[in-house]
């Protein structure tokens, strides 16, 4: 990378594309359920244990001073670290991180924009057709020494005698609920997010384990190989190909790369359908490989050790001739979800159209 070009990750806010210097990404994961605080700034909207650490959580869309948006399971949290400083940030999706330069970005305070948003948005910049706003991390993380003074008391309680001098603002609450129209199940897929980040897993420890992706297909839980996954998207507009079989969706274009969207449903005995709004895609990477997987939720991103892996019931194997594009399965909850082998499901499942086709 020259001294000119600069790597910023992207992500969008409410259809809007944003963009924070890569060097202060320190990491990201999907959203969990967050625990509200007494008298944090309106934008703060919870804490999370990360690892043994309270984090401070911001939502974005507040902080530019938008009307806050209701949290769905696909939302993430970037977390932003500068000057021994973190804050977590709110966002729909992560993108990609990429090399800006500098004659694609527009000047510092780009006038009215940045005035009202306090400095927080500071240049614009062109990708492809795109404008992204690209974010201050030095105002991102503004007046976090205070949330974080906060955030200390609440670690290190004051001892007995001390009580009458601690501020009431330096309590959790739960007078506020997290994500309240929820259902029952998003709601324990928050909760086990949560849980999952509080625990400080061991380099040594978590290199046996498996990173997977959840998802939902026709009302069932499905896991993959995490590595495959390159991003989550909303499918919008898909052209179809003419004279290809039902399994080939048809073409995305995603930030000028032309994508093909697939069903595996039908490679996995499942019923196929159309694509809808609410239908998203996972785009994979597989040997060169670039496709989109067209599913009907993402959950979750979750590390499974393998000894956890059980064979697939000897009831499915007599029903589903295609049982070989499944690894096992293993519990998520109090659910069981069947493990896909993706790489054999794309290349073995007759997903790959020739070009003679």
């Amino acid at each position: 990378m020259s001294p000119q070009t600069r790597a910023y990750l992207i992500f969008s806010l409410n259809s809007s594309l944003y963009g924070v210097d890569a060097l202060s990404v320190q990491e990201i994961f999907f959203l969990p359920e967050l625990t509200p605080v007494h008298h944090y700034p309106q934008d703060i909207v919870g804490v999370l244990n990360l690892r043994g650490e309270f984090l401070p959580i911001a939502d974005l869309n507040i902080r530019l001073g938008y009307r806050a948006q209701e949290y769905c399971l696909t939302d993430s949290v970037i977390v932003i670290k500068l000057c021994g400083l973190r804050i977590g940030i709110i966002v729909n999706e992560v993108r990609e991180v990429h090399n800006l330069d500098a004659h694609a970005i527009a000047g510092e305070g780009y006038g009215r924009e940045a005035g009202a948003k306090g400095g927080l948005v500071t240049q614009l910049a062109n990708i492809g057709s795109d404008i992204v706003m690209l974010l201050n991390p030095e105002t991102l993380l503004r007046g976090t020494e205070l949330v974080e003074a906060l955030t200390g008391a609440i670690a290190n309680p004051p001892l007995a005698d001390e009580s009458d001098t601690q501020p009431p603002e330096f309590v959790l609450t739960q007078q506020r609920l997290f994500c309240p129209n929820a259902t029952t199940e998003e709601r324990t897929i928050f909760r086990r997010r949560a849980a999952n980040l509080m625990v400080a897993v061991q380099s040594e420890q978590s290199s046996g384990l498996m990173a997977l992706a959840v998802i939902g297909l026709n009302g069932e839980y499905f896991a993959l190989d995490l590595e495959f996954v390159r991003e989550f998207i909303d499918i919008r507009i898909v052209k179809p190909i003419p004279c290809c079989p039902p399994h080939i969706i048809g073409n995305m274009n995603i930030r000028g790369e032309i994508v093909t969207l697939v069903d595996i449903r039908g490679v996995i005995t499942l019923m196929m359908s159309a694509p809808s709004t609410a239908s998203k895609a996972m785009i994979i990477n597989i040997k060169d490989i670039v496709a989109g997987v067209m599913v009907d939720e993402v959950f979750d991103v979750m590390y499974l050790n393998p000894s956890e892996i059980m064979p697939v019931p000897t009831a499915v194997n007599s029903l589903n001739k295609d049982v070989k594009f499944l690894r096992g399965t293993a519990w998520y909850g109090d659910k069981v979800m069947a493990i896909l082998d993706m790489q054999k499901t794309i290349i073995e499942g007759g997903l790959i159209v020739d070009e003679e086709v």
